[in-house]
């Protein structure tokens, strides 16, 4: 364990707290919900940041914080459905979300067992950043439609839009990053030691 690990770890003790303020109906606790969401986001940047910086990079690292971003976006894709934030027709592509996330933990936890630690692929951190943002998007408007209302009506409207529109990117990144992931790794499930394509 390191200082980079611990950032890696309080993303997920974050995911609680922002959930927990999604669920509070008091002033400008959604507000508060957007601000801790935005340091959660930033320690996903900040854990490599500092890991490469005094060189304590770890495959355990490596391995925690692919894990750590999957358990705190999974848990607010579910919340952003069960807090009626994401409409219910996204239901579906949040359940491929999800499925995509397991097979791709799957895959790793093989190599893993092989002692190959499986890194996150740059297609795979596009998807994280996109995924990341829109949630963002989602929980600003919530901020705005609750306690920013001094804001035009068009802002939130704005806002809601751009949410769905970085939805459907996410959801199409998600899906075939996941592919080539797969794709690449699947010599880990035939016996073979190389890569194909």
């Amino acid at each position: 364990m390191n200082i980079a690990n611990y950032v890696t770890l309080s993303r997920i003790l974050l995911l609680f707290v922002v959930v927990g303020l999604m669920y509070l109906d008091v002033p400008f606790s959604a507000t508060a919900c957007f601000l801790v969401y935005l340091v959660a986001a930033l320690s996903d940047w900040l854990d490599g940041y500092l890991a490469r910086r005094c060189g304590i990079v770890s495959a355990f690292g490596k391995f925690m914080d692919a894990l750590a971003d999957k358990i705190f976006m999974i848990g607010l894709f579910v919340a952003i459905l069960v807090f009626g934030i994401l409409p219910r027709w996204a239901l579906f592509f949040v359940l491929v979300i999800i499925g995509r996330e397991f097979l791709v933990t799957g895959v790793r936890l093989v190599a893993s067992s092989r002692g190959i630690v499986l890194a996150a692929e740059r297609a795979g951190k596009v998807k994280t950043v996109m995924q990341i943002v829109m949630v963002g998007f989602f929980i600003l408007w919530r901020a705005v439609v609750k306690d920013l209302t001094f804001l035009p009506l068009y802002m939130g409207k704005l806002i809601y839009g751009i949410a769905i529109f970085l939805f459907l990117v996410s959801t199409y990144l998600t899906i075939t990053s996941g592919y080539y992931y797969v794709k690449r790794y699947k010599f880990l499930f035939d016996g073979r030691e190389g890569i194909e394509f």
